[in-house]
């Protein structure tokens, strides 16, 4: 799936903190997969000013590999995020992307 460095951001700040150990495993190999490479800093010249992370290329993307079950977490995220009312602007998007196409798929 080609994400954005900004959607690689907001999912990565989505993501459970907990979980089972299979669970566990599984988001440790995704964050290494949404996590920017140091060319990718170099590349997109990211910064951080005054708490806030900044690159040049808004539009850059990247194919990111996400798994299945990956999927189902990151849905999952989503989903409470918006039972709980926390979602945001910028998470419509993904939102969209995940929760409702996982929607459709059932």
């Amino acid at each position: 799936m080609e994400l954005t460095i900004l959607e690689r951001l907001l999912i990565l700040k989505t993501l459970p903190k907990e979980g089972n150990i299979v669970t566990l495993r599984i988001l440790t190999d995704l964050k290494r997969n949404l996590s920017l490479t140091e060319e990718e800093y170099k590349e997109n010249n990211v910064r951080v000013v005054d708490d806030k992370m900044l690159w040049d290329n808004p539009e850059y993307k990247v194919e990111v590999v996400i798994g299945e079950k990956a999927f189902d977490i990151i849905a999952e995220a989503f989903t409470l995020l918006n039972q709980h009312n926390k979602l945001t602007i910028d998470d419509i998007p993904l939102y969209e992307r995940f929760v409702e196409k996982k929607e459709d798929k059932l």
